[in-house]
Protein backbone atom coordinates (compact mmCIF):
# COMPACT_ATOMS: atom_id res chain seq x y z
CA UNK A 1 0.00 0.00 0.00
CA UNK A 2 1.82 3.29 -0.81
CA UNK A 3 1.89 6.20 1.86
CA UNK A 4 -0.63 8.56 1.46
CA UNK A 5 0.22 12.08 0.13
CA UNK A 6 0.94 13.61 4.19
CA UNK A 7 2.98 10.86 4.77
CA UNK A 8 4.52 11.11 1.52
CA UNK A 9 5.58 14.52 2.57
CA UNK A 10 6.66 14.04 5.51
CA UNK A 11 8.68 11.25 4.55
CA UNK A 12 10.37 13.21 1.59
CA UNK A 13 11.26 16.48 4.32
CA UNK A 14 12.74 13.96 7.22
CA UNK A 15 15.14 12.21 4.15
CA UNK A 16 16.03 15.90 3.36
CA UNK A 17 16.61 16.79 6.51
CA UNK A 18 18.38 13.65 7.33
CA UNK A 19 20.93 14.25 4.01
CA UNK A 20 21.32 17.77 4.27
CA UNK A 21 22.39 17.42 8.09
CA UNK A 22 24.08 13.99 7.43
CA UNK A 23 21.81 13.39 10.42
CA UNK A 24 20.99 9.31 11.77
CA UNK A 25 17.55 8.96 10.73
CA UNK A 26 16.54 9.82 14.88
CA UNK A 27 18.24 12.83 15.09
CA UNK A 28 16.87 14.31 12.01
CA UNK A 29 13.24 13.64 13.00
CA UNK A 30 13.82 15.40 16.50
CA UNK A 31 15.12 18.53 15.08
CA UNK A 32 11.96 18.22 12.23
CA UNK A 33 9.70 18.27 15.33
CA UNK A 34 11.58 20.98 17.38
CA UNK A 35 12.74 23.19 14.50
CA UNK A 36 10.73 22.87 11.62
CA UNK A 37 9.71 25.88 10.09
CA UNK A 38 5.76 25.22 9.70
CA UNK A 39 3.70 24.62 12.61
CA UNK A 40 1.91 21.87 10.59
CA UNK A 41 4.66 20.07 9.84
CA UNK A 42 5.39 20.47 13.45
CA UNK A 43 2.35 18.57 14.78
CA UNK A 44 2.27 16.42 12.12
CA UNK A 45 5.62 14.85 13.58
CA UNK A 46 4.42 15.23 17.04
CA UNK A 47 1.22 13.11 15.71
CA UNK A 48 3.51 10.13 15.14
CA UNK A 49 3.78 9.69 19.39
CA UNK A 50 0.88 11.49 20.31
CA UNK A 51 -1.11 8.10 20.32
CA UNK A 52 1.10 6.33 22.92
CA UNK A 53 -0.74 6.70 26.19
CA UNK A 54 -0.05 5.35 29.69
CA UNK A 55 -1.97 2.43 31.00
CA UNK A 56 -2.15 1.41 34.56
CA UNK A 57 -3.40 -1.60 35.62
CA UNK A 58 -4.57 -3.06 39.56
CA UNK A 59 -4.33 -6.65 40.12
CA UNK A 60 -5.98 -9.13 42.80
CA UNK A 61 -2.96 -10.55 45.24
CA UNK A 62 -4.74 -13.94 44.12
CA UNK A 63 -4.02 -13.89 40.73
CA UNK A 64 -1.89 -16.33 39.05
CA UNK A 65 0.93 -13.99 37.76
CA UNK A 66 0.82 -11.69 40.85
CA UNK A 67 3.91 -13.29 42.31
CA UNK A 68 5.86 -12.74 39.03
CA UNK A 69 4.16 -9.80 37.36
CA UNK A 70 3.08 -7.48 40.46
CA UNK A 71 -0.38 -6.21 41.40
CA UNK A 72 0.54 -2.70 40.24
CA UNK A 73 1.61 -2.64 36.54
CA UNK A 74 2.17 0.61 34.20
CA UNK A 75 3.11 0.83 30.79
CA UNK A 76 2.06 2.01 27.55
CA UNK A 77 -0.58 1.60 24.91
CA UNK A 78 -1.27 2.59 21.50
CA UNK A 79 -4.86 4.20 20.39
CA UNK A 80 -5.63 2.68 17.12
CA UNK A 81 -9.15 4.05 16.32
CA UNK A 82 -11.35 6.94 17.04
CA UNK A 83 -13.23 4.72 19.24
CA UNK A 84 -10.84 4.67 22.20
CA UNK A 85 -9.80 1.37 20.95
CA UNK A 86 -5.96 0.38 22.70
CA UNK A 87 -3.26 -2.32 22.06
CA UNK A 88 -0.92 -3.04 24.49
CA UNK A 89 1.15 -5.62 25.34
CA UNK A 90 -0.76 -8.24 27.25
CA UNK A 91 1.19 -8.81 30.42
CA UNK A 92 -0.01 -5.35 31.60
CA UNK A 93 -3.40 -6.27 31.61
CA UNK A 94 -3.27 -9.61 32.07
CA UNK A 95 -5.58 -11.05 34.82
CA UNK A 96 -6.44 -6.96 36.12
CA UNK A 97 -9.50 -5.90 37.84
CA UNK A 98 -8.98 -2.55 36.48
CA UNK A 99 -7.41 -0.51 34.15
CA UNK A 100 -7.61 2.96 33.81
CA UNK A 101 -5.88 5.30 30.92
CA UNK A 102 -4.70 8.66 30.92
CA UNK A 103 -4.68 11.66 28.88
CA UNK A 104 -1.86 13.98 27.86
CA UNK A 105 -2.87 16.02 30.74
CA UNK A 106 -2.78 13.48 32.86
CA UNK A 107 -6.61 12.86 33.48
CA UNK A 108 -7.23 9.37 34.15
CA UNK A 109 -10.12 7.73 32.26
CA UNK A 110 -11.59 4.10 33.02
CA UNK A 111 -11.12 1.46 30.32
CA UNK A 112 -12.80 -1.56 29.83
CA UNK A 113 -10.72 -4.92 29.20
CA UNK A 114 -11.85 -6.32 26.20
CA UNK A 115 -8.88 -9.39 25.14
CA UNK A 116 -5.84 -10.89 25.48
CA UNK A 117 -3.78 -13.26 23.08
CA UNK A 118 -1.46 -15.30 24.47
CA UNK A 119 0.23 -16.69 21.16
CA UNK A 120 0.95 -12.55 20.32
CA UNK A 121 0.88 -11.56 23.27
CA UNK A 122 -1.31 -8.51 22.51
CA UNK A 123 -3.80 -7.13 24.76
CA UNK A 124 -6.85 -4.79 23.76
CA UNK A 125 -8.30 -2.08 26.05
CA UNK A 126 -11.28 0.92 25.22
CA UNK A 127 -11.40 3.58 26.72
CA UNK A 128 -14.40 4.98 28.22
CA UNK A 129 -14.23 8.77 27.92
CA UNK A 130 -12.43 10.57 24.63
CA UNK A 131 -8.38 10.53 25.25
CA UNK A 132 -8.70 13.45 22.73
CA UNK A 133 -5.58 11.71 20.50
CA UNK A 134 -5.13 10.99 17.08
CA UNK A 135 -4.87 7.56 16.21
CA UNK A 136 -1.98 6.00 14.50
CA UNK A 137 -2.32 3.80 11.43
CA UNK A 138 -1.41 -0.01 11.28
CA UNK A 139 1.30 -0.62 9.01
CA UNK A 140 2.93 -3.73 7.16
CA UNK A 141 5.35 -5.24 9.84
CA UNK A 142 6.62 -7.28 6.92
CA UNK A 143 8.02 -4.57 5.39
CA UNK A 144 10.14 -3.92 8.41
CA UNK A 145 14.59 -5.14 7.21
CA UNK A 146 17.45 -4.73 9.37
CA UNK A 147 18.71 -1.70 9.94
CA UNK A 148 15.98 0.54 9.09
CA UNK A 149 15.50 3.12 11.08
CA UNK A 150 12.50 4.09 13.38
CA UNK A 151 11.02 5.57 16.38
CA UNK A 152 10.40 3.85 19.55
CA UNK A 153 7.58 5.96 21.62
CA UNK A 154 6.09 5.81 24.70
CA UNK A 155 3.53 7.84 26.56
CA UNK A 156 4.64 11.18 27.53
CA UNK A 157 5.06 12.85 23.65
CA UNK A 158 8.17 13.57 22.10
CA UNK A 159 10.19 14.01 25.25
CA UNK A 160 9.26 10.30 25.34
CA UNK A 161 10.05 8.79 22.29
CA UNK A 162 13.59 7.98 20.78
CA UNK A 163 15.61 7.08 17.24
CA UNK A 164 16.54 3.61 17.09
CA UNK A 165 17.57 1.28 14.55
CA UNK A 166 16.36 -2.56 13.68
CA UNK A 167 19.54 -4.60 14.11
CA UNK A 168 17.96 -8.05 13.65
CA UNK A 169 14.66 -9.66 12.55
CA UNK A 170 14.81 -13.44 13.92
CA UNK A 171 12.78 -16.09 16.26
CA UNK A 172 11.80 -15.35 19.78
CA UNK A 173 11.55 -18.07 22.26
CA UNK A 174 9.96 -16.91 25.54
CA UNK A 175 10.09 -18.91 28.89
CA UNK A 176 6.93 -19.31 28.90
CA UNK A 177 5.94 -21.49 26.45
CA UNK A 178 5.77 -18.42 24.13
CA UNK A 179 7.12 -18.27 20.19
CA UNK A 180 7.23 -15.59 18.07
CA UNK A 181 8.89 -16.65 14.10
CA UNK A 182 10.01 -13.46 13.35
CA UNK A 183 10.06 -10.92 16.26
CA UNK A 184 11.73 -7.73 15.42
CA UNK A 185 14.77 -6.08 17.69
CA UNK A 186 15.47 -2.54 17.88
CA UNK A 187 18.49 -0.74 19.63
CA UNK A 188 18.93 1.93 21.94
CA UNK A 189 16.85 -0.03 24.16
CA UNK A 190 14.14 2.34 25.05
CA UNK A 191 13.58 2.76 29.03
CA UNK A 192 9.80 1.99 29.16
CA UNK A 193 9.64 -0.97 26.81
CA UNK A 194 6.11 -2.47 27.74
CA UNK A 195 3.62 -1.65 25.10
CA UNK A 196 5.66 0.95 23.30
CA UNK A 197 5.15 1.93 19.70
CA UNK A 198 6.86 0.86 16.91
CA UNK A 199 6.81 3.53 14.14
CA UNK A 200 8.15 3.55 10.63
CA UNK A 201 9.14 5.83 8.47
CA UNK A 202 5.49 6.37 7.16
CA UNK A 203 4.24 7.25 10.75
CA UNK A 204 2.84 3.90 10.82
CA UNK A 205 2.47 1.10 13.80
CA UNK A 206 4.60 -1.86 13.04
CA UNK A 207 4.94 -3.56 16.71
CA UNK A 208 4.48 -3.14 20.30
CA UNK A 209 7.41 -3.14 22.85
CA UNK A 210 7.40 -6.34 24.71
CA UNK A 211 10.91 -6.99 26.39
CA UNK A 212 13.89 -5.48 26.85
CA UNK A 213 17.05 -8.49 25.96
CA UNK A 214 20.79 -7.73 26.52
CA UNK A 215 21.17 -9.61 22.84
CA UNK A 216 18.80 -7.82 20.80
CA UNK A 217 21.80 -8.33 17.97
CA UNK A 218 23.56 -11.05 19.03
CA UNK A 219 27.49 -11.23 18.71
CA UNK A 220 30.45 -11.60 20.14
CA UNK A 221 29.63 -8.70 22.06
CA UNK A 222 25.89 -8.37 21.86
CA UNK A 223 24.15 -5.53 22.08
CA UNK A 224 20.77 -4.46 24.19
CA UNK A 225 17.54 -3.57 23.01
CA UNK A 226 14.14 -4.20 22.90
CA UNK A 227 12.13 -6.77 21.08
CA UNK A 228 8.47 -5.79 19.18
CA UNK A 229 6.00 -8.11 18.80
CA UNK A 230 4.95 -7.11 15.06
CA UNK A 231 1.91 -6.18 14.02
CA UNK A 232 0.81 -8.57 11.03
CA UNK A 233 0.25 -11.02 14.23
CA UNK A 234 -2.80 -9.05 15.11
CA UNK A 235 -4.58 -9.02 12.15
CA UNK A 236 -5.48 -12.83 11.52
CA UNK A 237 -7.12 -12.47 15.23
CA UNK A 238 -8.22 -9.44 15.72
CA UNK A 239 -11.88 -9.75 14.69
CA UNK A 240 -11.92 -12.14 16.86
CA UNK A 241 -9.89 -10.87 19.71
CA UNK A 242 -12.88 -7.75 19.76
CA UNK A 243 -15.63 -10.59 19.44
CA UNK A 244 -14.58 -13.07 22.07
CA UNK A 245 -11.63 -11.75 23.70
CA UNK A 246 -9.58 -14.48 22.28
CA UNK A 247 -8.38 -16.11 19.10
CA UNK A 248 -10.87 -18.19 17.60
CA UNK A 249 -10.04 -22.04 16.86
CA UNK A 250 -8.27 -24.75 19.18
CA UNK A 251 -6.07 -23.46 21.84
CA UNK A 252 -2.34 -24.71 22.16
CA UNK A 253 -1.32 -27.34 24.64
CA UNK A 254 0.04 -25.99 27.54
CA UNK A 255 2.46 -27.63 30.17
CA UNK A 256 2.75 -25.03 32.61
CA UNK A 257 6.49 -24.94 33.08
CA UNK A 258 9.30 -22.43 32.67
CA UNK A 259 12.07 -23.14 30.65
CA UNK A 260 15.57 -22.19 29.81
CA UNK A 261 18.61 -22.97 27.39
CA UNK A 262 21.50 -24.01 29.71
CA UNK A 263 24.68 -25.73 27.81
CA UNK A 264 22.29 -26.70 24.75
CA UNK A 265 20.17 -28.31 26.73
CA UNK A 266 16.37 -27.27 27.98
CA UNK A 267 16.15 -27.06 31.46
CA UNK A 268 12.79 -26.77 33.26
CA UNK A 269 13.25 -24.00 35.90
CA UNK A 270 10.14 -23.66 37.30
CA UNK A 271 6.75 -25.12 36.51
CA UNK A 272 3.34 -23.31 37.47
CA UNK A 273 1.60 -24.58 40.86
CA UNK A 274 -1.16 -27.22 40.14
CA UNK A 275 -0.74 -26.80 36.62
CA UNK A 276 -0.22 -29.61 34.11
CA UNK A 277 3.21 -30.18 34.46
CA UNK A 278 3.34 -29.73 38.47
CA UNK A 279 0.50 -32.51 38.43
CA UNK A 280 2.24 -34.69 36.13
CA UNK A 281 5.99 -34.81 38.12
CA UNK A 282 7.72 -32.53 36.18
CA UNK A 283 10.29 -30.86 38.55
CA UNK A 284 12.67 -27.96 38.53
CA UNK A 285 15.87 -29.10 37.26
CA UNK A 286 14.65 -31.70 34.84
CA UNK A 287 16.92 -31.81 31.61
CA UNK A 288 14.41 -32.11 28.26
CA UNK A 289 15.73 -34.62 25.99
CA UNK A 290 12.53 -34.99 23.89
CA UNK A 291 8.79 -35.32 23.21
CA UNK A 292 7.86 -38.96 22.24
CA UNK A 293 10.65 -40.31 19.94
CA UNK A 294 11.56 -37.20 18.64
CA UNK A 295 14.70 -35.52 20.35
CA UNK A 296 15.01 -31.76 21.49
CA UNK A 297 17.23 -29.31 20.39
CA UNK A 298 15.74 -25.75 21.82
CA UNK A 299 13.32 -24.16 23.40
CA UNK A 300 11.77 -22.89 20.27
CA UNK A 301 11.88 -26.62 18.74
CA UNK A 302 10.45 -27.92 22.26
CA UNK A 303 7.51 -25.76 21.97
CA UNK A 304 6.82 -27.10 17.93
CA UNK A 305 6.83 -30.43 19.31
CA UNK A 306 4.44 -29.81 21.88
CA UNK A 307 2.18 -27.56 19.64
CA UNK A 308 2.52 -30.56 17.03
CA UNK A 309 0.65 -33.51 18.79
CA UNK A 310 -2.87 -31.74 19.08
CA UNK A 311 -4.65 -29.01 20.63
CA UNK A 312 -5.04 -28.20 24.57
CA UNK A 313 -5.98 -31.46 26.61
CA UNK A 314 -3.52 -33.76 24.19
CA UNK A 315 -1.25 -36.13 26.43
CA UNK A 316 2.26 -34.91 25.71
CA UNK A 317 5.19 -37.33 26.04
CA UNK A 318 8.22 -35.79 27.37
CA UNK A 319 11.43 -37.37 27.90
CA UNK A 320 13.75 -35.61 30.94
CA UNK A 321 17.24 -36.36 32.48
CA UNK A 322 16.46 -36.24 36.30
CA UNK A 323 20.19 -36.15 38.50
CA UNK A 324 21.58 -38.30 35.49
CA UNK A 325 18.65 -40.81 34.94
CA UNK A 326 16.10 -41.11 32.10
CA UNK A 327 12.75 -40.54 32.63
CA UNK A 328 9.38 -40.71 30.37
CA UNK A 329 6.70 -38.07 31.67
CA UNK A 330 3.21 -38.27 29.98
CA UNK A 331 1.75 -34.56 30.64
CA UNK A 332 -2.48 -34.17 30.07
CA UNK A 333 -1.81 -30.31 28.53
CA UNK A 334 -4.32 -27.90 29.57
CA UNK A 335 -5.53 -24.21 28.05
CA UNK A 336 -3.98 -21.80 29.86
CA UNK A 337 -6.95 -19.44 29.09
CA UNK A 338 -8.63 -22.38 32.20
CA UNK A 339 -5.56 -21.48 34.47
CA UNK A 340 -5.45 -17.76 34.70
CA UNK A 341 -8.58 -15.58 36.58
CA UNK A 342 -9.16 -13.88 33.73
CA UNK A 343 -12.45 -11.42 33.44
CA UNK A 344 -15.06 -13.18 31.54
CA UNK A 345 -15.14 -11.30 28.39
CA UNK A 346 -12.33 -12.78 27.55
Amino acid sequence: MRPSPPRRKARSVLQGLQQSLRLPFAAAFFCLIASAATADTRSEGAALVSAVVRLSAEIPPDARTAAGLGTQRDGNGVVIDDSGLILTIGYLILEAMTVTAFTADGKPVPADILAYDYDTGFGLVRALSPLNVKPIAIGDSDTVNERDPIIVAGHGGVDSAIGAMVVSRREFAGYWEYLLDNAIFTSPPHPNWGGTALINLDGELVGIGSLIVNDALPATRPIPGNMFVPINLLKPVFADLLESGRAGGPQRPWLGIFTAEQAGQVVVTRVAPNGPGAKAGLQPGDRVIGVGPEPVGSMADFFRKIWDIGPAGSDIPVNVLRDGQPYSIVIASGDRYDYLKLKPSY
